[in-house]
């Protein structure tokens, strides 16, 4: 019996990633506008009822009637998110996914695995959760907490009052109600990520994946996992800086400089200690921290090196402090990334969660730009 189980158990999954193959193969630009949904990665394990899959990532598509851009753009949320981030705003305004698709872009907006329509097992980790104070202080308060100098210069969160961006302010209930659970053991989010956000890339091909927060160091494993289907990166306030904490704490983190898990070097690198970083003497600017580098001859990120990246930092987020130090590191690996403070774009007044403040479009206007320019 338990024999006849386990051949129906594979025969199950046999069915039901033949319809994920099925449902993935969906080609955009059929001449009518497509949305719909699909999961990618997963697999089954034993649960105290029976099977139970886990690992698996929600993938949801929008496609334009008419595609006009060469690559569809992959869009993954950061730490205690889901794929809302990119689908609207907490006051009901256009968001990334629905823009980008008008401007003729396929999309894929996942929730990573663990995370929101994507399900959680007890076996791959613990969750933890933000608090309300801590999204206020960090995401859609900041400039009344001032715990970083360019904290003051934040004026684009959504809502108008007293309260705005605080408890009790409809905008801000709105974004802390779509806040869920996650794992918080970094080096367990980029192996899941990695696993799936590949699989997806194999399924859908060629593509541009866009990251933000947390997922900037998926953004990285994607890439070193899938360097010939990854056409771009673009990494919002990504995490980091290298090696190091900032603003919130100076604790080592990070050990191979962009990530928690083994990143491909050229020299090889078999012990992350090998990287051996050193910090500036001095740091770029005013309010800025000092970066840590790799000491010279710098060994090469050797999977991104024909990927162009674009390091994205806002005025007023706690990652105005230090993203430049991220772009600075992959440049001296060799990478053809750039780094792109908003303000010096004409881009002023916005905070961490820039994908759902009030300029929103006119930030996803600038990347559409950018890739124009560069994604060839």
């Amino acid at each position: 019996m338990k024999r006849l189980f386990q051949i129906c158990a594979a025969l199950w999954c046999a069915v039901v990633f033949a319809a994920q193959a099925q449902v993935g193969g969906i080609k955009p630009g059929n001449g009518h506008p497509q949305q719909g949904y699909f999961f990618v990665g997963g697999k089954y394990v034993e649960g105290k009822t029976g099977p139970i899959m886990e690992r698996q990532m929600y993938v949801e598509y929008r496609f334009p009637a008419k595609v006009t851009q060469k690559y569809p753009i992959v869009m993954i949320h950061g730490a205690a998110q889901t794929g809302t981030n990119f689908t609207g705003t907490p006051d009901g305004r256009k968001g990334w996914a629905e823009y980008f698709v008008e401007k003729g872009y396929a999309v894929y907006v996942v929730d990573q695995p663990t995370r929101g329509r994507s399900a959680w097992n007890e076996s791959v980790g613990p969750l933890i959760r933000f608090s309300a104070s801590q999204l206020e202080q960090r995401f859609t308060n900041a400039a009344q907490h001032k715990l970083w100098p360019q904290a003051a210069l934040h004026t684009q969160w959504p809502g108008e009052g007293p309260k705005k961006g605080q408890r009790g302010d409809p905008v801000f209930d709105q974004f802390y109600a779509s806040q869920v659970q996650y794992i918080g053991v970094n080096a367990t989010v980029e192996t899941l990520n990695r696993e799936a956000g590949a699989a997806l890339l194999d399924k859908i091909g060629p593509a541009i994946v866009m990251t933000h927060s947390q997922t900037g160091a998926i953004g990285w494993v994607i890439a070193d996992e899938r360097p010939k289907l990854v056409r771009a990166v673009i990494a919002n306030e990504p995490t980091g800086p290298p090696f190091s904490g900032a603003v919130f704490d100076n604790n080592r983190v990070r050990p191979w400089g962009l990530t928690e898990t083994p990143l491909a070097y050229d020299p090889p690198v078999k012990n992350p200690a090998e990287l051996a970083p050193v910090q500036q003497e001095k740091a770029d600017g005013p309010n800025l921290e000092r970066c840590y580098v790799q000491p010279s001859p710098a060994r090469k990120l050797a999977n991104l090196q024909n990927i162009p990246i674009v390091v994205i930092a806002t005025e007023s987020s706690y990652h105005a402090v230090y993203d430049h130090c991220t772009a600075k590191y992959l440049q001296q690996a060799g990478v053809p990334a750039s780094f792109v403070q908003l303000a010096d774009v004409g881009i002023k007044g916005n905070g961490h969660m820039l994908m759902i403040e009030k300029n929103n479009l006119e930030i996803a206007d600038f990347i559409m730009s950018w890739i124009a320019r560069t994604v060839k």
